[in-house]
């Protein structure tokens, strides 16, 4: 096949996904690759950089190639993202020195925010950060290295995040993009667009931190060992790439200032584009992807991760079956979810799983299922998380509006959009048009589109226009968001009713003398 190319590839917290796309948007070839999560600890979760990362960058590019029978040397450029912003530290030779730390269901470093606020102020933190620390925020993170690893922290050559490893195998270069580097708070100034030495000087010195760059600046190109390990033709251009939500956010057409991306994958991400710098005190406001372009984000901890879980709990024989080429578990489970009436027979759950961030921001929060009877089956259950993780969505666009953020236009991306039950509940929910883009590839997309800007094909990334056309539209129903009003004013009581005892599930039990 001869013509111009993008390839784009995104790391996900459980998948990877590679896309071949042509200059027009057309989807040539994909691939994904399951994988897992570590946890070695409760609330530490990692990845194998090189076993996750690397190798299934590589083993994507290979499949891709091969199937697509594409040239090489016809892909013009490379755009990466992954899940972020994470904290993987790698020797002067490139080495990872550990497994990777990854995002803010990761709640290790609770001491080291604590220890920052303390000694950096936690008012001057958010004056000159744009955010509060929490557990998505990657310097704390950096700071349990140095506090409980000095030996793995000494010998750091530098600390990147994920698609930032990507790129340093694939080119050489040491890099960020702008909006991941926002992740790195209290680290990064976003008003300088640089590192913050002031703030750094207690966490990690500087030089150890990579370059900055807006996302689809070129920042280098494929080396002649990553030629060799990939299949990639030499000197084919790599940008910068950034986090896999904001390429997600890409992928949806997130254009206008008052778009926002909801995506449902492992967790739930909220990206709105805005205007300018907005600091609220509960949520993560950074720049965007280029110049003058702000983004408004939150996330909470946990959505496709609990019906992964539920399934893999709950429903074993009908997994078994469709390993054999059976019924879909997920298809089955959601269909006895539509045999359950709003409201889930009531039946409530708090998905708070693993913490949760936004709005909350309590690593200490737990799951809850509420008001169970015996005449309770599968079905309630399982329509009682997808509620649950509704309900926080409509928590988090509440806690919004108090702040001042009023999204216009609501896009659904991710894994979760498959559920059509799912996709319309949270509209009933929310009492909002929920649309979701018929292109359903992801993030990887949004790489390879953010890869054309970074060869010239288009301008800037307001052309996606041209890519993302058509949409699904989900439209509430007024009765029955009128009828999970009631269901979300418990779902709220629920948490500051347990709260307290949730805090004791989570702290350690007191030594016996």
């Amino acid at each position: 096949m001869t013509g111009s190319y993008l390839l784009g590839v995104d790391i996900g917290s459980y998948s990877s996904k590679g896309v071949l796309v042509d200059r027009d948007g057309a989807i040539v070839h994909s691939h994904t690759i399951p994988h897992g999560m570590d946890m070695p600890r409760p609330g530490f979760f990692e990845h194998d950089a090189d076993r996750i990362w690397w190798r299934e960058f590589v083993d994507i590019v290979g499949v891709l190639l091969d199937e697509s029978a594409i040239d090489p040397r016809n892909i013009i450029g490379i755009g990466t993202s992954a899940i972020g912003s994470c904290v993987l530290p790698i020797d002067a030779s490139g080495k990872p020195l550990r497994p990777a730390i990854l995002y803010g269901i990761d709640t290790r470093a609770s001491s080291e925010i604590e220890q920052l606020e303390q000694l950096l102020g936690k008012e001057e933190i958010f004056f000159r950060s744009a955010s509060n620390l929490s557990s998505q925020a990657s310097g704390p993170k950096i700071l349990w290295i140095r506090n409980h690893e000095p030996e793995i922290y000494n010998k750091t050559r530098w600390f990147l995040t994920s698609q930032a490893y990507l790129v340093y195998k694939l080119t050489g270069t040491a890099s960020i993009d702008v909006y991941t580097a926002s992740g790195y708070t209290p680290l990064f100034d976003p008003y300088s667009l640089g590192w913050n030495e002031d703030f750094a000087r207690p966490i990690v010195p500087v030089e150890r931190l990579p370059e900055v760059f807006w996302s689809c600046t070129v920042v280098g190109s494929v080396s002649p060992q990553a030629a060799r390990a990939t299949g990639l033709a030499e000197g084919t251009a790599v940008i910068a790439g950034t986090t896999d939500a904001a390429a997600e956010a890409v992928s949806a057409g997130v254009v206008e200032n008052g778009d926002m991306m909801i995506m449902f994958g492992s967790s739930i991400f909220f990206i709105m584009k805005s205007s300018k710098l907005l600091k609220t005190p509960d949520f993560w406001c950074s720049n965007f992807l280029e110049p003058d372009t702000y983004a408004f984000a939150g996330g909470m901890s946990t959505a496709g991760s609990l019906t992964t879980w539920f399934r893999d709990q709950f429903a074993r024989a009908e997994l078994d079956r469709e390993n054999d080429g059976g019924e879909n578990a997920y298809a089955l489970l959601a269909r006895e979810a539509a045999a359950s009436p709003p409201g889930a027979n009531g039946c409530i759950a708090l998905p708070y799983f693993e913490g949760e961030r936004t709005p909350l921001n309590d690593p200490k929060a737990r799951g809850l299922i509420f008001g169970l009877r015996l005449g309770h089956n599968r079905g309630d259950l399982y329509r009682a998380l997808l509620e649950g993780v509704g309900f926080g969505i409509r928590h988090n666009l509440e806690a919004m509006s108090r702040e001042g953020v009023e999204p216009e236009r609501l896009l659904a991306v991710g894994g979760g959009c498959r559920n059509a039950l799912w996709m319309q509940l949270v509209s009933d929910i929310l009492g909002r048009e929920l649309a979701v883009p018929e292109q359903q590839i992801g993030a990887s997309y949004g790489d390879a589109f953010m890869a054309a800007v970074g060869a010239g094909l288009f301008p800037d990334l307001s052309a996606i226009r041209g890519w993302v056309r058509s949409y699904r539209v989900f439209r509430p129903e007024a009765q029955t968001h009128e009828r999970y009003g009631r269901y979300y004013r418990i779902f709220l009581g629920l948490y500051e009713s347990t709260k307290e005892l949730m805090h004791q599930l989570s702290d350690p039990p007191a030594e016996r003398p």
